[in-house]
């Protein structure tokens, strides 16, 4: 596709804002998260990890700039994206998220009105599979995104990240799309790499595992979803992501119960 079919005339006047992302080989759903920023922010800078697709060349062409830099986990990435900003506000999003046309206009009243007493902003986001949107399944998700860039930094573990702020964080309306998983392959492969990835920083955190942990964390997982978030409301698709909870939550437990005996068999 050529880089005049990707570019979109910007008729609107941009606000102060900066919008941040980290990408790695995600030509899939770059352009849709670019086209939602664009007419809204003044800069967009990607830092990518080593695309060896069209991601780089995608977001040149709708005129993001690119900021190559080797992957460093989820929260050290991101703090470095949001360090490569300037002006008062950034716009954090991942490479498979757009804000919807309600959240854009959010974000362009809230950087307009430029409340002293707000430091932040969040907005709901939604997962899909494919073409499936999950309107209850891992409902709400409320996730601070728009933030006074002094007073923000990324914070949590991975890939449980998180953008915590010095002040009152308000809600916008809207929605930001998450294009999450193109099929449950897709689905069941990040469940079980989180869980790993998770198992790990609980083991770094200083958290060991137990055979109850094991055994009750998996079920829970699946219940919580179908039953406090109505995730069955959402159909089959629905069924099948709570029980991807369960598989990401056994495999985090499976991989931290390893983790505890591989430390007390070594200091025995």
């Amino acid at each position: 596709m050529s880089s005049t079919t990707l570019r979109v005339t910007v008729t609107r006047k941009t606000t102060d804002l900066c919008v941040a992302v980290v990408a790695c080989n995600n030509e899939r759903t770059i352009q849709r998260m670019l086209r939602s920023v664009e007419g809204l922010a003044r800069r967009t800078i990607v830092v990518d990890s080593g695309s060896t697709d069209s991601t780089i060349e995608l977001c040149r062409a709708c005129g993001a700039e690119v900021i190559e830099h080797a992957w460093e986990g989820y929260v050290k990435q991101k703090q470095f994206a949001l360090d490569q900003c300037d002006g008062p506000w950034v716009l954090s999003l991942d490479s498979d998220e757009s804000l919807d046309e309600e959240a854009s206009r959010a974000v362009r009243r809230a950087i307009a009105a430029n409340d002293t007493a707000i430091a932040g902003y969040a907005i709901n986001r939604r997962a899909w599979i494919g073409d499936h949107e999950l309107r209850h399944t891992w409902q709400p998700q409320r996730r601070t995104r728009l933030v006074r860039r002094e007073k923000a930094r990324w914070a949590g573990y991975d890939p449980h990240d998180r953008l915590d702020v010095d002040g009152t964080v308000a809600r916008l309306p809207g929605l930001i799309r998450h294009d999450a998983f193109t099929d449950v392959q897709e689905l069941l492969r990040k469940s079980v790499s989180h869980g790993l990835t998770t198992a790990v920083s609980y083991y770094e955190m200083g958290r060991r595992g137990s055979t109850m942990q094991l055994l009750l964390s998996p079920p829970s997982a699946v219940l919580k979803q179908l039953l406090k978030r109505s995730a069955w409301r959402d159909g089959w698709i629905g069924w099948v992501a709570s029980f991807s909870a369960g598989i990401q939550a056994a495999v985090k437990h499976m991989r931290l119960l390893e983790l505890t005996h591989q430390d007390t068999g070594a200091r025995s």
